[in-house]
């Protein structure tokens, strides 16, 4: 579940991400209650199964059963709570369309939030790579070796978020960062999956990669993510 809005005296409107759905919203009616039947399964970085009924303009919860509460273990953290909450919002905003299928985002989000309940990373570079791989799903994969523009063979030093990544001498444009080549080797292994070389990166890079990814996130989205200033880096 991504989101809650209150509705009236008692309803809220649950925006929820969908296996086969896509982003889906709906009502759950009286879940602000204390006699509510489900109102404490209805909270953001629930996973859950609902069964919804198809109302006029949003479909109304009718059952809802907790697969795994997730937000249980995050809010014992503040460092994987704040991640969690970025997850959330990147995976909305990358879902504008409802109803729309989007499984490759649904298993995304939920694998990053197993993962930060599980502790298996720090949580910031689980956030970056669920970051890098999401923008990777909607169309948006960064080079981080070759050329983005005429496919050079890398490793290039200068980086340019809107032309798509590392980009050799000839085809820079102005503007282009130069991030050291451990952040960039770093944010491939992110979206490789390479965690022994995620794992062993310090600090400092880490901070420039963060950097980076957010501003591919910002670009892309036309407008950055207001969970990300929260994030400890």
């Amino acid at each position: 579940m991504l989101r809650t809005q209150k509705l009236g005296e008692a309803d809220r409107i649950v925006t929820l991400l969908c296996r086969r759905e896509g982003r889906v919203r709906s009502v759950a009616k009286g879940v602000r209650r204390t006699s509510s039947r489900f109102g404490a399964r209805l909270e953001p970085f629930a996973h859950i199964d609902v069964q919804l009924h198809t109302g006029r303009s949003l479909d109304v919860v009718t059952q809802v059963e907790t697969l795994r509460p997730y937000g249980a273990d995050l809010s014992a953290d503040y460092g994987r709570w704040t991640a969690g909450q970025a997850m959330l919002e990147a995976t909305e905003r990358l879902t504008p369309d409802e109803r729309e299928p989007a499984t490759q985002q649904f298993l995304l989000l939920i694998g990053g939030l197993r993962s930060l309940s599980a502790e298996e990373h720090d949580p910031p570079l689980i956030l970056d790579a669920f970051l890098l791989r999401s923008l990777a799903v909607a169309g948006w994969a960064a080079s981080f070796d070759d050329c983005a523009r005429c496919s050079a063979p890398g490793p290039h030093r200068a980086f340019s978020v809107s032309t798509g990544g590392a980009v050799c001498p000839e085809c820079r444009p102005p503007g282009s960062a130069t991030p050291s080549p451990e952040a960039i080797e770093l944010m491939g292994a992110l979206l490789a999956g390479e965690w022994d070389v995620a794992d062993a990166s310090d600090a400092r890079h880490r901070r420039e990669a963060a950097g980076l990814v957010a501003a591919q996130v910002q670009w892309h989205l036309e407008r950055g993510l207001r969970s990300l200033r929260l994030v400890e880096r």
